[in-house]
């Protein structure tokens, strides 16, 4: 192996140098240091031949290029690193998008910004709702929506007309709506029309939706459109502060609920609808560079039988579930809200859990599933990280 050579780019007291080792390059820049794949650097050259900076998409076939490639000259200076290959081909790197775009970097960085709250939190923050009109007609009205619903994981509309077509028009303002087994748009009264607890008028405890598909719905939307009798609060509780709390208290927790996967399942066999979905996938999902959690996949009601998991294992993620489940039942992570006829809910079914209390009398919803893709897209065409 070649033995590897240290450059710096200028005197000691230089926020960049550089070393050059037998597979990838190192590179130090403020306090990132990175270490860069040969191939990695020649697959991301962003010169006019390599990739199209009109659709932003590669044009370089990967496939194509030597895995045993090294450059055959390396050059830095205070903005950006040079590279020219044995072919001749000169690739240039700025150093800031190097440092933003390597492993390194990445693990450094958070891909969504949240703020975690119990019920004391959220209330103290006071974020406002926003005004239907503002919301439907501004760009700011819903850039403030979209930016509280980002940071908490819920946001809120106020003076919608209580019907379903104005809450359709409201949901479509910022997503395709998500066309399920239950429809697009849908009512939700007590008849037990479907085979789910939702549609009686019991109790439900907290719990994430639709955990028994493979992508699991990215948003929902309630909207109370009447309710004649008592009861029927909506209780939401922050998944991923509960899941952040056992992360510091008990690692080896978290580290199973977010490896080992589990079933969940609807079977459903109520008048004309016949359904049976499987999805699967760990209660918590982290991205794995930087261990970020996206996604939580909690609901007692719909996880199926544990098959998945060997019997040495099971005991441990029983522990791990119900240190999980004690924190999502502390009261003073539930944040209880009564949903009025005009008041329209958006909640982040990857991480706010929801649930309701019991009630009395008749109580209609409507609402829908959002396609999260189409959501986060608003947010970053308005200048929004998402």
């Amino acid at each position: 192996a070649a033995p590897a050579r240290c450059h710096p780019t200028a005197p000691a007291s230089s926020c960049c140098a550089w070393q050059l080792h037998q597979d990838h390059l190192e590179l130090r820049y403020g306090s990132t240091v990175m270490r860069l794949d040969f191939v990695w650097l020649r697959d991301h050259c962003r010169s006019a031949s390599c990739y199209n900076a009109k659709t932003n998409q590669r044009s370089l076939d990967t496939a194509s290029v030597d895995l045993a490639i090294r450059p055959q000259a390396v050059r830095v200076d205070e903005t950006t690193l040079f590279l020219t290959w044995p072919d001749g081909h000169v690739t240039r790197y700025g150093l800031e998008w190097l440092a933003r775009n390597s492993y390194e970097g990445q693990k450094q960085q958070v891909m969504h910004p949240r703020i975690l709250w119990n019920a004391e939190i959220y209330r103290q923050a006071q974020v406002p709702s926003i005004d239907c009109r503002s919301f439907l007609e501004t760009n700011e009205g819903l850039k403030e929506f979209l930016q509280n619903f980002l940071l908490y994981g819920i946001a809120f509309v106020e003076n919608v007309t209580p019907t379903k077509e104005d809450t359709k028009i409201l949901a479509e303002r910022i997503s395709i709506i998500r066309e399920t087994i239950y429809g697009r748009m849908w009512y939700f009264t007590s008849d037990f029309s479907r085979g789910d607890t939702a549609y009686t008028k019991l109790a439900l405890d907290r719990h994430t939706d639709t955990t028994y598909f493979q992508e699991p719905c990215g948003i929902q939307v309630f909207h109370c459109l009447k309710h004649e009798g008592t009861g029927g609060r909506t209780l939401l509780v922050d998944g991923f502060h509960a899941a952040e709390r056992v992360l510091r208290q008990a690692p080896e927790h978290f580290e199973l609920l977010a490896k080992v996967p589990l079933k969940h399942e609807y079977v459903e066999n109520v008048g004309g609808c016949h359904n049976h979905m499987i999805g699967v996938g760990p209660v918590l999902n982290v991205y794995p560079w930087n261990n970020e959690l996206y996604l939580i996949r909690y609901n007692n009601y719909d996880r199926a039988v544990i098959n998945t998991v060997p019997h040495d294992v099971v005991r441990r993620w029983y522990h791990a579930h119900r240190a999980l489940t004690a924190e999502l039942r502390r009261p003073d992570n539930e944040l209880w809200v009564k949903l009025k006829p005009g008041k329209a809910l958006f909640v982040d079914n990857w991480r706010v859990l929801h649930g309701r209390e019991a009630f009395t009398g008749y109580r209609q919803l409507c609402g829908c599933y959002l396609t999260r893709d189409d959501v986060l897209n608003t947010a970053r065409l308005l200048g929004l990280q998402a």
